[in-house]
């Protein structure tokens, strides 16, 4: 039945990439195997860069620096990132470019989108890499983002509610301030906003909630594939939602608000508790425990992705084999082999390792060696 099921799945690879004026390359074209792609050189030559501009391709953004101007090469005005890919044996180009002072675009085959969010969800893309700790050590915010982040590659209704929430929010928050900037009150106009935020806050709360439901099974049971210990791991959601509704907790708590200047109660206060036997992973995890659960975490995120929108994601592997132990590795490797992984991107500084690696899947594949000379 499961492999009757995969037949449908609609097939997705990235054909070419172009990049010009992109962080360290000036100009530079690669052509990929639709299985397994591995850049390979010492570090600082630009391998990473390589896999975060087809992060960018996906998301029209840096996974590693939100400031776009930051990602245009140094002493240059602008930078182009094209990418051809193979949907269902149709040909999509998606062009990303960036001019200082002005507003990015993002381009799908020859037309500009209106609003960024549209392409949310169009290419698919998980990526697994060392600052995915942040996810542990950082605060509540980075948590949330990755659950939107999923949601959103799949439901492009979440993303435009969770936009409008913000918008609202932010404009409550400027209200807030005003009232005590001018020292006055207007119960009317806050009520305004107070009822906004409370429908769109409801809705994106139980959407978490129904997301996680069905995530957190995902994710036990790919922790269980890449641990070899038999710890119990959990993913607790926390709202403030699931004491009382957003209408009564912003209406108990205006004064507070007032006092503030800033709006305390809502999904923008949500988090993610990683568990590891009912401990905090941050404080009770050991590192190798830590970094089996940040990928049983992303894997699960691929897997959610591929039965939500019926497509394989491509699979980004950042660093992967310098920052984990070769039974780690071989393990991750061997869950690629066994299961139906679409195409996959790896950076790594030591070419002969990775290429043995790499060999054990039963995939084409192609190297490609960076240097400093380009």
């Amino acid at each position: 039945m499961f492999e009757s099921k995969l037949k449908f799945l609609i097939t997705m690879f990235l054909q070419s990439l172009s990049l010009l004026n992109y962080k360290n390359f000036e100009s530079e074209s690669f052509d990929f195997d639709p299985k397994i792609n591995c850049f390979v050189g010492n570090n600082g030559v630009g391998k990473t860069n390589v896999l975060d501009s087809i992060y960018h391709l996906s998301f029209g953004k840096s996974y590693f620096n939100p400031i776009t101007s930051q990602n245009i090469k140094h002493g240059e005005d602008f930078f182009v990132a094209e990418g051809v890919y193979q949907i269902n044996k149709r040909e999509e180009k998606i062009v990303v470019s960036a001019k200082r002072g002005q507003k990015k675009m993002i381009k799908r085959n020859g037309k500009i989108y209106e609003r960024f969010s549209e392409h949310i969800g169009f290419l698919p893309l998980v990526i697994i890499s060392p600052a995915d700790r942040d996810l542990i050590i950082e605060g509540s915010e980075t948590r949330r983002k990755f659950v939107d982040g999923v949601i959103s590659q799949g439901d492009s209704a979440y993303l435009d509610t969770l936009m409008k929430y913000n918008r609202v929010l932010a404009q409550r928050n400027s209200l807030l301030k005003y009232f005590a900037a001018n020292n006055s009150y207007n119960k009317d106009t806050l009520l305004i906003y107070d009822e906004q935020l409370s429908q769109l806050g409801t809705q994106i709360f139980e959407k978490r909630t129904a997301f996680l439901d069905k995530f957190m099974p995902i994710f036990v049971k790919r922790y269980k594939s890449i641990s070899n210990g038999n710890e119990t791991v959990r993913l607790v959601y926390r709202s403030q939602l699931q004491e009382k509704s957003l209408s009564s907790l912003l209406q108990e708590n205006l004064v507070k608000d007032k006092m503030t200047q800033y709006t305390n109660f809502g999904i923008h206060k949500d988090d993610l508790h990683f568990e590891i036997d009912e401990h905090p992973i941050k404080k009770f995890g050991s590192q190798g425990q830590q970094k089996s659960y940040l990928i049983a975490l992303k894997l699960a995120q691929f897997d959610f992705i591929k039965t939500q929108r019926k497509v394989t994601p491509i699979l980004l592997l950042d660093d992967i084999f310098d920052k984990l132990d070769e039974q780690r590795v071989e393990q991750l490797i061997s869950l690629v082999d066994n299961e139906n992984f679409g195409q996959l991107f790896i950076s790594d500084t030591h070419a002969d390792r990775t290429e043995e690696v790499v060999k054990k899947i039963h995939q084409t594949y192609k190297m490609f060696r960076l240097s400093s000379e380009g």
